[in-house]
């Protein structure tokens, strides 16, 4: 349906205005909010986040299309629960206490929202409790932290204990990241995913929720 490409097409450029009026029209022919979606939203946000793996776009290009596409699923939300449309999976993202810096994890948020997952953001300077604490009320599949500083890594390791010690290591899995982080840290705390780039969390929370990670 050559409506829901524009709308995709549109959201890869950043035009907003585009996106809500070519939204709005596509509901009005009766399309579907799950087509519009999935065929329009998503599907635009996934090629913006595979170009912004290979440094083909950079972060203000993906801040601009998110922009577009949450005015577009703002658009969306009746319809899509008059639909039944539910999220993938629910993810609780948050920068760990003791640390304010919050544009990788935003640039997170966006991507894992554009390929349909419902984020609970939480923001900066959380301490393990309210990741927990989090995760159990809103049932996520995925609680995912991000450091900036070398001095806040070690929180992580809270993090994994405090879910180890509310016997939640069976119900979810632990993603880490941020600029001082790597894989061998990942395994030394015993948490279960690294992500090196937003685009790559994303797509590991959706295999999480989908169950085939």
């Amino acid at each position: 349906m050559q409506i829901v490409e524009e709308i995709s097409a549109a959201l890869q450029g950043g035009k907003s205005k585009v996106v809500t009026e070519l939204v709005t029209k596509a509901l009005g022919e009766g399309v579907s909010a799950k087509e519009i979606l999935e065929r329009g939203l998503l599907s635009g946000m996934g090629v913006i986040g595979e170009k912004f793996k290979k440094n083909e776009v950079y972060v203000p290009e993906v801040m601009i299309a998110a922009r577009a596409m949450n005015a577009g699923a703002a658009l969306l939300k009746s319809a899509l629960a008059g639909e039944g449309v539910e999220s993938s999976g629910t993810v609780v993202l948050g920068t760990v206490k003791g640390d304010l810096h919050d544009i990788g994890k935003n640039l997170v948020r966006m991507m894992m929202e554009g390929k349909g997952l419902k984020v609970v953001d939480i923001g900066v300077d959380v301490p393990a409790e309210k990741f927990i604490e989090t995760a159990k009320s809103e049932n996520a599949q995925v609680i995912a932290c991000s450091a900036l500083l070398t001095t806040t890594m070690g929180e992580m390791k809270n993090v994994v204990e405090a879910a180890n010690n509310a016997g939640l290591r069976d119900k979810l899995k632990i993603m880490i990241g941020g600029a001082p982080i790597t894989d061998d840290f990942r395994k030394s705390i015993g948490a279960d995913l690294y992500a090196p780039d937003a685009a790559s969390a994303a797509d590991d929370a959706v295999n999480v929720c989908a169950g085939v990670a």
